[in-house]
């Protein structure tokens, strides 16, 4: 049960990997099957938030509120980032995507290659790339923070 809610966790735009995989670990999970499982699940998130934009946004978007919501997003992602990914380009949106810290991750990213229209290939990449980094920092940091305690 606690594997399953650091996945979800994962899944979450309110924690990502960043809040799952300590989670995890500090249940007493096994690290390495907290890190492999909290990685896939924040890595699902790029084809679910593509999916979501490419599909469904054009439905909601009629809706006020919804509008209203996406607009204040839309801006957000393009002012925070965009000048970054366009200027490093594929490197600009591994970066952006591995800062563990609220704001970036896989849903920014993939927002922001949405906006941006990156190749889908490319993005996903770069979005892998830097769950990846990210979520080897913070198990990094977790476990070492448990062995120093």
């Amino acid at each position: 049960m606690d594997l399953l809610t650091a996945m979800l966790w994962s899944l979450s735009p309110f924690g990502e990997s960043k809040v799952g995989i300590p989670y995890g670990i500090m249940k007493g999970l096994n690290s390495y099957v907290v890190l492999i499982t909290c990685f896939l699940a924040n890595l699902l998130v790029f084809p679910l938030m593509m999916f979501f934009l490419e599909n469904i946004n054009r439905y909601l978007i009629k809706w006020r509120f919804y509008k209203k919501s996406a607009v204040y997003v839309a801006k957000r992602a393009k002012t925070g980032s965009a000048g970054k990914i366009q200027k490093f380009g594929f490197f600009g949106l591994v970066l952006f995507v591995m800062i563990p810290l609220p704001g970036t991750g896989v849903y920014a990213g993939s927002i922001a290659s949405y906006l941006l229209k990156i190749e889908k290939r490319k993005a996903f990449l770069a979005n892998a790339i830097g769950i990846l980094i990210s979520s080897l920092l913070i198990w990094a940091i977790t476990v070492f923070s448990i062995e120093v305690v």
